[in-house]
């Protein structure tokens, strides 16, 4: 018995034991069920004090949070978004650019079921702030780059420094930019949507040799002084103040390697200075070429002297810089520009053509023209390489420069103008020009043929349109003389023979009849006509010592002389 009593009491313990096991599963069963449904609860919402850009979707549904981040978020996809470049402001199309935000893929992974307790507590008691996910399509991106690049982009400019009259400008150096893209898509796809500030786009720069404060530093420092006021020149005697104007004029800058240097050209300095004294001009005496007892004559240069140019340029600018604004200078012995060993040189020595056309008498008026146009061209001297123009030469075709009105050819019809005849004088300078090998610059032959005149070689004027020039190709001078005598106007070249020339015209061909025109003109002047018009080929060869020119032809087509009836036709 009393083992059986014993034994019970062993198992009550035991039995105490399961149930307290069964309260205690339960409990946690009960628990375990508790945080499964504060799970699934946390789940299905957004975590509390969660911002996507700003905009509060905690505690809502992923179905309320889309629309309340569609109602909030989608107006800024389209505002335009602002960059800059290199300090330049710019603006983006997004839409253009293909960026977009992705709502569900900004709220994926804020809700669904999840047991892991730092998770459960994060998302009912965390602080979770977000920006919207971007769509890039990065085609789009890139070509809206690149135009952008093309907009911005500057090419690197070197600045300047010059003088406007006495006024010294400054052009401000320009620093290249180049839009660097592969990195700016890198930018704008992280940080396009909303931004605050323009979004600053990298891009490479490419500064000027030469910066603007050393540009400043010599606008400062050395061409404002230079043009503050007159400079005076003075050797004790004599004494010239050169203006603003004419300083300015003299001066020039060289701008490299981050270096500015202005300097005064010395020549323009002494010009000025004797324009100003005359104890500062030189005295020197150019060695000269006459025609003298029916040759030409080498009168001899005679040495002067003027102000020294030698560190002119140096006293000027230290002036600039003096208070005083005064340099002094000193006389020097100056040679001429021609000196008589340099005239000889020339070879101004034999008449190497001649030529003669004659002219019609009866004319006196056009006499008159051919007188004053010869008395302007003797005694001209065209230095070697140089060209001679003949309207150049003549001068202004007016009355007051002796000229006369007199018959003249206008397209294709007989009438009156200052200088009439001029363009005899206008064959013959052509034709010495032809026949002493020089080359044809510009000529144009009479519209009609003139028989007192070699066809396909001769040449008119019209003052401001049409010109008779041809160059000095020889290593002499030449001179020009000019004269009308024995019912002809004759022209002959002193020179050195240089050039044999050989020359050939072709058998007139192409004729073409005269007909009728009517001419309503006031000063029309009615013509007989009766002559045929035709072309004609002329070959020029030239050779020297030295070498042989390709020969050269020119063809020319003249127009009959119509019959001319003043007045409208019927």
């Amino acid at each position: 018995m009393q083992s059986e009593e014993l034994g019970r009491k062993k198992r009550r313990p035991e039995r105490k034991s399961r149930r307290g096991w069964l309260i205690g599963g339960a409990c946690v069963v009960l628990a375990g069920g508790l945080y499964s449904g504060a799970a699934a609860y946390a789940g299905s919402q957004i975590p509390a004090n969660t911002t996507v850009h700003g905009v509060n979707v905690g505690s809502l549904s992923p179905e309320a949070a889309r629309q309340v981040l569609a109602e909030k978020l989608t107006a800024a996809t389209t505002q335009e978004i602002p960059v800059q470049v290199n300090g330049r402001q710019e603006s983006i199309d997004p839409t253009a650019a293909g960026l977009g935000i992705d709502i569900e893929q900004t709220l994926d992974g804020l809700t669904g079921f999840d047991l892991n307790p730092t998770t459960l507590l994060e998302r009912f008691t965390g602080q979770l702030h977000i920006e919207p996910s971007s769509t890039v399509d990065e085609a789009k991106l890139r070509a809206s780059l690149e135009a952008l690049a093309a907009k911005v982009a500057t090419k690197t400019t070197e600045g300047k420094l010059a003088f406007d009259g006495a006024e010294p400008v400054l052009t401000k150096p320009v620093t290249g930019v180049a839009l660097n893209v592969d990195e700016s898509m890198a930018v704008v796809s992280e940080s396009w949507f909303d931004a605050p500030d323009p979004l600053a786009l990298p891009a490479t720069l490419s500064e000027p040799k030469t910066s603007a404060k050393t540009l400043e530093t010599a606008l400062e420092q050395t061409a404002k002084p230079l043009v503050a006021g007159p400079i005076k020149l003075t050797d004790g005697k004599s004494s010239a103040s050169l203006s603003p104007e004419q300083l300015a004029a003299a001066a020039s800058f060289k701008i490299a390697d981050d270096a500015v240097t202005m300097s005064l050209d010395t020549e323009k300095l002494v010009d000025a200075a004797a324009k100003g004294a005359d104890g500062f001009k030189s005295t020197a005496k150019d060695a000269k070429i006459v025609l003298s007892g029916g040759a030409p004559k080498v009168i001899p240069s005679e040495n002067g002297t003027s102000i020294d140019s030698k560190d002119l340029d140096k006293l000027v600018l230290a002036a600039s810089k003096d208070p005083k604004r005064t340099a002094k200078v000193a006389l020097t012995t100056t040679v001429p520009e021609l000196t008589t060993a340099e005239a000889k040189k020339l070879g101004v020595k034999e008449a190497i053509v001649h030529f003669s056309t004659p002219y019609p008498a009866a004319d006196t008026v056009r006499t008159k023209n051919l007188y004053a146009g010869a008395k302007r061209l003797t005694g001209v001297l065209v230095m070697p390489g140089e060209t001679f123009s003949l309207e150049k030469a003549l001068g202004a075709i007016t009355t007051a420069n002796g000229y006369y009105g007199s018959g003249v050819v206008v397209n294709g019809f007989a009438t009156e103008a200052v200088g009439g005849g001029l363009s005899q004088i206008s064959t013959q300078m052509y034709n010495v020009g032809f026949l002493a090998g020089y080359d044809d610059i510009t000529h144009k032959p009479h519209s009609r043929w003139f028989e007192r005149y070699p066809a396909g070689r001769e040449a008119t004027l019209w003052e401001g349109q049409v010109d008779m020039a041809w160059k000095n190709n020889t290593p002499y001078g030449v001179m020009i003389e000019a004269w009308v005598g024995g019912g002809e106007v004759h022209t002959r070249l002193w020179s050195t023979d240089y050039w044999k020339v050989g020359s050939k015209s072709s058998a007139k061909y192409n004729f073409t009849n005269p007909g009728t025109e009517y001419n309503p003109a006031a000063n029309c002047k009615p013509e007989s006509g009766g002559k045929k018009g035709f072309s004609i080929n002329v070959t020029r060869t030239r050779t020297s010592a030295e070498k042989t020119l390709p020969a050269e032809t020119k063809s020319w087509t003249y127009q009959p002389w119509n019959k001319v009836i003043c007045g409208k036709k019927p």
